[in-house]
């Protein structure tokens, strides 16, 4: 069987992370155009903000992406593969929120909480699959 032919899920979550990523992106550059901060973050508080969702974005979903696509490959059923694809979609977006500011702040350790479930069912699964 063909490997793109198996991944018939994880894709589209890699492809709406990749679309918010973009967002978040731009709100860093057009800040910096705004501001004349052209390298590193000018010790401005907003910007360092910014940057730092925007860096904890790249960071985490990375790894979680991996994650969800062995289980795909390995047979994940869809609720398990949408379960962890929303929730890792939904707590990168509420931690860039939290830790922003444009949410509240309760939005980051949530956030963050639901990324880190992500790595650990995901991992689990994969483990359990391969060892049984």
């Amino acid at each position: 069987m063909d490997l793109l032919s198996i991944l018939s899920i994880t894709p589209i979550y890699i492809a709406v992370l990749g679309l918010l990523f973009v967002p978040l992106t731009l709100r860093v550059g057009s800040y910096r155009v705004q501001n004349e901060i052209s390298l590193g973050d000018g010790q401005d508080q907003e910007l360092i903000k910014r940057i730092r969702g925007q860096g904890n974005f790249i960071e985490s979903v990375p790894l979680a992406v991996v994650l969800l696509l062995v289980m795909e490959v390995l047979g994940a059923g869809s609720i398990w593969l949408h379960t962890l694809g929303g929730l890792l979609v939904g707590g990168r977006l509420l931690h860039y929120l939290g830790i922003t500011g444009i949410g509240h702040f309760a939005c980051r350790p949530i956030g963050m909480f639901a990324t880190l479930g992500v790595y650990l069912v995901t991992s689990i699964w994969i483990l359990v699959d391969m060892l049984a």
